[in-house]
């Protein structure tokens, strides 16, 4: 009769930006606990994929925690001891019910004040924990970084394939079979790493349509039928700033060492030379304003340095200045982090006019207000469910701000823009 086999399933997810000014705690996460992971199911998420395969195959999932928390600054000392002594402790707990691996959901591009590599320091205590013998496989966004003293405490790996990301689910789903592989066969997995001293950003990295994509099609390829149990690229976050900050090319083979090395180095050799078209291409903001003026159709303005998807503050106005001091005639559909101005508009009520700073509430020291006398349109509590994930979103009293020819939705919280939600 086949063993039935039990799995520990945890997840601690965050992504930071070392460059805003405020820094994130304990309130800034989401916590699910034991049985309220169930509510992953069905969802696109890695949890809710990794769930779907343990319940395919039979095996019992053995749900500890769930943290998850937005994109943001770096972790305060004080919430990070918090959150870590919740998670172990959910952990140990569970792992003394007798479990047979461990499959923990992380995004790799944690940072907390005194600890650089939160998630290493979780999968140090978790092998500790659960000891040597056990699989443990975890699951990372390719914005992540891994860290030599996660790699020393793991047997497996799932990376993200896609960006803008929309393989969540699909993640989820392959870290479990590879740990149900670990579990049920005699296997003696390498992990081959190949560390690239480049940062990239800009189009090229939308995998459906840039150089990077085709190199991740290359990783899958090896996923499916070149031998690899999995591969993967992965970028990092460029505003993390962590001394392990790197692109670095990931594959790992059921024991075939020379493979897993071969494959991994011949990945970073393919991506090297195309560094260089990995690169954002820049314009100034009053040119951009210049060619907006004489081009038909829909223009967006992107500001990285502000993306709140990747740890920032949502509260940069400069693009906006920009648009009015140069006398920009067409229709502006913008967004910004403003809880006092929210705040204002909530006060005042729909249809009132309010007189409000737009921009830098959070970080002044970048942005100084922009004066504004504005109609206010529309107001909301800022509860949404993302069409990706079909998880909640919260940015906080919401309101719609009109001026001139902008229309200004203006949030609470800073939260990250994924879609039409």
């Amino acid at each position: 009769m086949k063993p039935h086999l039990r799995v520990l399933i945890a997840e601690c997810m965050q992504e930071i930006s070392s460059f805003n000014p405020l820094p994130s705690g304990y309130d800034n996460f989401y916590i699910e606990r034991g049985a309220q992971m169930r509510a992953q199911r069905g969802l696109n998420t890695a949890l809710g994929g990794a769930l779907a395969v343990f319940d395919e195959t039979g095996i019992e999932p053995v749900l500890a925690i769930g943290a998850r928390a937005g994109s943001a600054g770096r972790l305060s000392a004080g919430g990070w001891k918090r959150v870590a002594a919740e998670v172990l402790e959910a952990v140990a707990e569970q792992a003394a019910t007798g479990v047979d691996g461990v499959y923990f959901s992380l995004h790799g591009a944690m940072g907390a004040d005194g600890e650089l590599d939160p998630e290493g320091y979780l999968l140090t205590e978790t092998r500790r924990i659960v000891g040597k013998a056990l699989p443990i496989v975890i699951s990372l966004d390719l914005h992540g970084i891994m860290t030599d003293r996660m790699l020393r405490q793991i047997n497996g790996v799932a990376i993200y394939h896609t960006y803008p990301h929309v393989d969540f689910a699909s993640t989820g789903q392959r870290a479990a079979r590879i740990l149900h592989r670990l579990m049920t066969e005699q296997l003696r997995p390498v992990i081959a790493r190949v560390v690239i001293p480049a940062l990239v950003r800009g189009d090229e990295l939308i995998t459906k349509s840039g150089c990077y994509g085709e190199l991740i099609r290359e990783a899958r390829r090896l996923e499916l039928e070149g031998g690899a149990m999995s591969a993967g690229i992965m970028i990092g976050n460029p505003f993390t700033d962590v001394p392990e900050l790197c692109t670095q090319v990931i594959v790992a083979t059921t024991g075939e060492e020379a493979l897993a090395r071969n494959e991994a180095v011949r990945l970073a050799r393919e991506f090297w030379p195309l560094r260089h078209r990995m690169q954002g291409k820049l314009v100034s903001l009053e040119r951009s304003i210049a060619q907006a003026a004489s081009i038909s159709g829909p223009v967006i303005f992107t500001d990285a340095a502000d993306a709140t998807s990747s740890g920032a503050t949502g509260d940069s106005n400069l693009i906006l200045k920009g648009l009015r001091d140069a006398g920009y005639a067409r229709r502006v559909l913008a967004q910004i982090v403003d809880p006092g101005a929210a705040a204002a508009a909530h006060k005042a009520g729909v249809g009132a006019t309010v007189r409000v700073g737009l921009g830098g509430a959070l970080d002044p020291g970048r942005f100084s207000p922009m004066q504004v006398t504005a109609r206010v349109r529309l107001l909301s509590d800022g509860q949404a469910r993302l069409e990706t994930m079909k998880t909640g979103l919260d940015a906080g009293p919401t309101a719609v701000l009109e001026f001139d020819n902008f229309t200004v939705v203006v949030f609470s919280l800073t939260l990250s823009l994924f879609d039409r939600a």
